[in-house]
């Protein structure tokens, strides 16, 4: 079983729906193929530009914001105890937003929140995506994944528009 937290951590943007999202980010590390054995955590921080740009420095060592930050522990399974967090995402509303309105008709802040759940997933899965080569197959994942999630879900339903 995969347990499933989340922190909200910004004002600027609707609640996601807590029922919906916990089934959502299940099946997105199911389609991801992530392990569902032993029993593991995942946990999600949902944050605004600013607390982005800290981790980002932070954690990774870069300067400015970006979408989606992860960290998998599933290279050493052998080390987790059960519930404990094997996958732990920081996700950028923000960025989100932004890149749901720059690109219009193919997306918005709603299925962008729902890609940066699964890109996050499938960097925990071993997938890549700087190289050429390896950002290709990491793409074609992408949409297979959300290919499958979008035939279950209504990203709205989960992840609420802001208001304009």
């Amino acid at each position: 079983m995969i347990e499933v937290n989340y922190s909200w951590e910004t004002r600027r943007y609707p609640r996601p729906n807590r029922w919906l999202f916990e089934r959502f980010a299940v099946r997105a590390a199911h389609f991801a193929r992530l392990p569902e054995t032993p029993d593991w955590g995942f946990n999600l921080r949902f944050v605004g530009d600013r607390a982005m740009t800290a981790a980002n420095h932070d954690f990774v060592g870069h300067i400015g914001t970006t979408d989606v930050i992860t960290f998998s522990y599933f290279d050493a399974p052998e080390t987790l105890f059960p519930g404990e967090p094997a996958v732990e995402l920081i996700i950028c509303c923000d960025a989100a937003r932004r890149e749901g309105q720059k690109r219009a008709g193919e997306s918005d802040y709603s299925r962008e929140m729902a890609l940066y759940v699964v890109h996050g997933l499938l960097h925990s899965a071993g997938e890549d995506d700087l190289a050429p080569e390896t950002r290709r197959s990491m793409r074609r994942r992408e949409r297979e994944v959300m290919g499958q999630l979008v035939k279950e879900f209504d990203f709205a339903g989960i992840f609420p528009p802001p208001e304009c």
